[in-house]
């Protein structure tokens, strides 16, 4: 990796080193963070990982999770963390706005710092760059930086499981195209270090609250919608619904890939509406980019198959627009 050795020479000595993710963690984001985390404290570092808000307890069994600094909890501590640092890991995004109530200040410091990301149009102009968009998963990224900074031989079981979980979810169980045979070898290497990774599965994917699997079943009867004609599926979420169902942060993920399983849909999404925010998450399988699509229409991106992206209409009005402009893209993608 290009960056190595020059970010070898700038932690010759023992640093202060924050490291940070976007808003609303998942198991690449928190995984990436945690496995260097540990990797640079076995170095002799002072390290912090601060997260802009809470994730969903179901990545709370990573290796770790108790040093984690929720921002929204200890704004002033992780203020002052941010301000003394040497140096800062911007992980798993590439736009200082995807930290929300942390942008202000982490976009300031007067820290280096470190981009490692796969996502397209990095906006961060970093002293050392591990941006990498073919790459499938930013947890990839940090193995990479990892065996290439030390030997993969100094990856503790502890940083496997963490580095498996995100390569894992990211690629959607080894399922998306960005499922490589270099991401095959990474994952037995992550095995022969001592990644447990049928537990790993386990805990991210088979554990379930009650709440959440009754929730599933009722988005399935009475939330998801189809336009045959399209071949679009997607589910409108409201905030009743978390209230009725009592749903947690991550409750809602992986329904999205539900609506993109029936025969013959090839675009899906969700649309949720929380706390005076609408959301929504776009899937695709084959040329149809979602992550273009999220850009132009919903001030968002992402990967091909795999996007976000935000409204600032209610939730009605947002369904509208969706239904109305996936309708019109799709038509112009068939004519091409």
């Amino acid at each position: 990796m290009k960056d190595t050795q020059a970010l070898k020479d700038f932690l010759d000595t023992p640093r202060k080193i924050v490291i940070t993710t976007h808003a609303n963690p998942d198991a690449d984001a928190l995984g990436s963070s945690l496995g260097l985390h540990h990797f640079l404290e076995g170095l002799g570092h002072e390290v912090k990982t601060i997260v802009p808000n809470s994730y969903p307890d179901f990545l709370e069994w990573m290796p770790g999770n108790s040093k984690v600094i929720n921002y929204e909890n200890n704004v002033e501590e992780s203020n002052e963390l941010l301000n003394t640092a040497d140096l800062l890991f911007c992980l798993d995004f590439s736009g200082f706005a995807r930290i929300k109530s942390m942008k202000e200040v982490a976009s300031t410091v007067s820290a280096k710092i470190a981009l490692v990301d796969h996502h397209l149009n990095p906006e961060i102009t970093p002293e050392f760059d591990f941006w990498n968009d073919k790459a499938a998963a930013t947890a990839e990224l940090i193995f990479d930086l990892i065996e290439d900074y030390s030997g993969k031989n100094v990856i503790t079981k502890e940083i496997a499981e963490c580095l498996y979980a995100g390569v894992m979810t990211d690629t959607g169980s080894f399922k998306h195209n960005s499922t490589t045979s270099k991401v095959h070898r990474l994952v037995a290497d992550l095995i022969d270090l001592g990644a447990d990774v049928n537990k790993v599965s386990r805990l991210i994917y088979d554990t379930n609250s009650l709440d959440r699997l009754r929730f599933m079943g009722h988005a399935l009867a009475e939330k998801l919608q189809v336009i045959e004609d399209s071949r679009v599926a997607y589910f409108v979420i409201e905030e009743n619904d978390f209230n009725n169902f009592r749903l947690k942060q991550g409750d809602t993920e992986g329904l999205v890939n539900y609506a993109l399983s029936i025969k013959g849909i090839v675009v899906a999404a969700i649309i949720i509406e929380r706390e005076k925010e609408i959301k929504l998450s776009f899937r695709s399988i084959g040329d149809f980019a979602v992550n273009k699509f999220a850009e132009e229409h919903f001030s968002g991106g992402g990967h091909k198959n795999a996007s976000g992206g935000m409204s600032e209409l209610n939730l009605e009005e947002t369904e509208k627009k969706f239904k109305e402009l996936i309708e019109s893209d799709i038509l112009k993608t068939r004519s091409k």
